[in-house]
């Protein structure tokens, strides 16, 4: 860790020190992980041809509150618990089993807060806890990208919370790191015109092969069903026929996603998503929150492939 790595988390803690302080609330922030310790990494070089790209890969929330043995709440995952640890290998290994291939993968294990902040869906709440999540994800980058070579196309991928940390590093990364930039994956979370005053290198995908660009995208039943700390997305790209406009796409011969230009989210018929059990009336309930790097993975994985070429055919 860097001195100013040092200094920046050093004021992340006394930040919520004081706010707990302030509030009373009686907190148990988990030890900060060390990202020069490989143990802090699932990583997979699957690039033999030398012409991918380097993934990173944020996961998304697997943690509710609980407790230490000093009995003090963490709001936060605990990246030196087994248990913690297993959940969010589980999921970042089923997305290395379409991103990886042909490419080098990096996924850093972080303290992403618990799903107890995303339930009060208050911003400000969430965007307090999220501060000491964020700031392992942005050392966590900064380490990957001084590591890397960096005449390969880049590519920054992430879920749900995962997804909003893929925000939070547009915003972190400097022009120099975003012109390596292939494509940003923001799966299942939303980018708002206030983020893209915030960074211009927020540009949002218009179609299947621009480049330095962002995706996003967030799928529900109905309209009515986008939920707005989530999903308020300004705006939206199909990941099955990669239009911005309402041209209907088919996916696996049964599945109809549509989207809705008004409300910037995809619309999908002919799929029950019964596989994605609602969760405590927040996620599944409507809205399909659980599919979103899942559902599309084959095209995820291409669009991935053919951005990546693109890339390489501009040097």
């Amino acid at each position: 860790m860097t001195r100013r790595h040092f200094i920046t988390a050093a004021l992340c803690c006394f930040a919520w020190l004081a706010q707990a302080k302030e509030t009373g609330e009686n907190i148990f922030m988990p030890e900060a992980p060390d990202y020069s310790d490989p143990a802090m990494w699932i990583t997979l070089d699957l690039d033999t041809a030398g012409n991918g790209a380097d993934i990173f890969y944020v996961v998304s929330t697997w943690e509710e509150d609980w407790q230490g043995s000093d009995g003090r709440t963490s709001h936060w995952a605990d990246v030196w618990n087994p248990i913690h640890r297993t959940r969010m290998a589980r999921e970042i290994r089923r997305a290395a089993a379409y991103m990886a291939p042909g490419n080098r993968f990096c996924a850093p294990y972080y303290r992403h807060t618990t799903m107890e902040a995303w339930l009060t869906q208050n911003e400000d709440t969430i965007s307090r806890r999220l501060r000491p999540a964020m700031q392992d994800v942005c050392e966590a980058f900064d380490r990957f990208c001084a590591a890397r070579d960096k005449a390969r196309p880049l590519v920054i991928a992430g879920f749900s919370q995962g997804a909003r940390a893929v925000v939070t590093l547009l915003k972190h990364m400097s022009d120099e790191t975003c012109r390596q930039l292939a494509a940003a994956y923001v799966l299942g979370y939303k980018v708002t015109e206030a983020d893209m005053e915030e960074c211009p290198r927020i540009r949002p995908a218009k179609g299947e092969k621009d480049t330095g660009v962002t995706v996003c995208y967030n799928t529900v039943k109905d309209v009515k069903y986008v939920k707005p700390v989530i999903a308020a997305s300004a705006v939206c790209i199909n990941p099955v026929n990669w239009r911005t406009d309402a041209t209907p796409a088919v996916l696996h011969d049964s599945i109809i996603v549509t989207l809705s230009p008004e409300h910037h989210v995809l619309v999908v018929s002919g799929y029950s998503a019964s596989e994605y059990k609602p969760y405590r009336n927040l996620i599944n309930v409507g809205d399909i929150h659980s599919c979103e790097p899942w559902l599309y993975s084959e095209c995820l994985r291409r669009n991935i492939a053919a951005r990546v070429r693109e890339m390489r055919t501009q040097k």
